[in-house]
């Protein structure tokens, strides 16, 4: 198997699957727009093409930052992710902007569209695969933030754990609500438009899909340009923090960080310990808390510095429960 292979196994299923999905519907909404030059399922073909474009990136991009360090890059490609990510909005941010021109357009010049059966048809058909990805989406936020949950509890569980989500997986969620909400969207503008009489509906429609396509690129940009810069888990660091402390050497922390890059955690920090222990025994205790943080899901990279113990107490946050 050769490297790129290899890689290309560790990128992120769900926006693969999304990526495959979302282009079978965008042709197929493509073909429909053609045949019936529905101004709703212009921008639906649009947003599709958007999506499908915007998670395969997005799953190159989560392969490619599993890479190695080098010599070059001795820090990793954890955060490539989070660049791809950024670049890839521009992609929906353009896709966006003809949706919304085009709905405009419309709306001042309204056009009979044909075809309602087969729009709504495809429409139909789209809504319930892009529901399907959707629920795989929640299922991977849930495996990825270690919840467990049954039946319609995967939906609700999924919203509260999707900020701890990988960027990928955050994304494909995102896109995948707003396309199936755009699609119910769009079935409403045309069935208002073909049996109210209001042509300006369709257009109204492309509005509204491409105002919810720019509010996930504002979403995505703001979340990757975190990432790029290195956020800090406050989260995970107190959790950190209360299992550290259960260890009676240790007397204090002056510093921890833990610094999300891409898809993955890199932790460092500085502990006080009695200044009468050994080097042997500070190399157990080091190898010890190593451990232990190595076992948290994510964290890939863990730096430990020792000091004398000052009696001067640094560290104050609170606590939150301890790692388990």
């Amino acid at each position: 198997m050769t490297q790129k292979d290899h890689l290309l196994k560790k990128g992120n299923k769900s926006s693969l699957i999304a990526a495959v999905v979302n282009t079978i519907i965008a042709l197929v909404k493509g073909g429909a727009y053609l045949f019936t030059g529905n101004v709703a399922m212009f921008a639906e073909t649009m947003h599709s093409f958007g999506d499908a474009a915007n998670q395969f990136f997005v799953f190159i991009g989560s392969a490619l930052s599993k890479k190695m360090p080098t010599e070059r890059f001795p820090n990793g490609f954890g955060r490539l992710v989070n660049l791809v990510l950024l670049g890839a909005v521009i992609i929906v941010g353009i896709m966006s902007y003809e949706t919304i021109k085009e709905g405009y357009h419309h709306i001042l010049h309204p056009v009979e569209s044909t075809g309602i059966l087969i729009n709504i048809s495809v429409l139909a058909i789209a809504v319930i695969l892009e529901t399907f990805v959707l629920y795989k989406a929640m299922k991977e936020v849930l495996h990825e933030t270690g919840t467990e949950a049954k039946g319609f509890g995967v939906v609700a569980k999924s919203f509260t754990g999707l900020r701890r989500a990988k960027p990928a997986t955050r994304l494909v969620f995102m896109e995948d609500l707003v396309a199936t909400l755009g699609g119910i969207i769009a079935i409403v503008g045309i069935l208002l438009s073909y049996f109210a009489g209001l042509r300006a509906a369709e257009g109204i429609a492309s509005i509204i899909i491409g105002l919810m396509m720019f509010y996930v690129v504002g979403r995505v940009f703001l979340d990757n340009a975190k990432g790029v810069l290195g956020e800090a888990d406050q989260e995970l660091e107190e959790k950190i923090a209360k299992y550290i402390f259960t260890n009676p050497e240790i007397k204090d922390i002056q510093t921890l960080f833990a610094v999300k890059e891409g898809e993955d955690y890199h932790i460092e920090m500085k502990l006080e310990i009695d200044s009468s222990l050994t080097v042997a025994q500070a190399d157990q205790i080091k190898d010890r808390i190593e451990a232990k943080i190595n076992e948290i899901k994510g964290v890939t990279d863990v730096i430990i510095e020792f000091d004398q113990d000052d009696n001067i107490q640094s560290w104050n946050r609170n606590l939150t429960p301890t790692i388990k």
